[in-house]
């Protein structure tokens, strides 16, 4: 694929970018060296491989649920800037 000064142009415009024409220069190195990466890749033989699902051999690493001890109300209520001594008080922010 040919990286040229349009595409960039185009792909800007379509991002809305505005790139001086230094920045243009340097993405359509970039972009070039990473199509020719892309390409590099498409010419390994991969025929007897079979396609990843997981990168790793483990599936469904989890752990164990344990039931674990909790602050109490108060505790809690501590920390906050207003509270009723029940709830945490915060400004409304739904008007109606």
């Amino acid at each position: 694929m040919e990286i040229n000064s349009a595409l960039i142009d185009n792909i800007a415009h379509l991002s809305r970018l505005y790139f001086t024409d230094e920045e243009k220069k340097e993405i359509e190195t970039d972009m070039q060296r990473m199509i020719s990466f892309v390409e590099k890749l498409a010419e390994i033989d991969t025929s007897g491989v079979e396609p990843l699902q997981h990168m790793g051999s483990s599936i469904n690493v989890l752990r164990e649920d344990e039931v674990k001890g909790s602050i109490s109300r108060e505790e809690a209520l501590q920390n906050a800037p207003v509270t009723d001594g029940i709830f945490f008080k915060v400004p409304k922010v739904i008007k109606k």
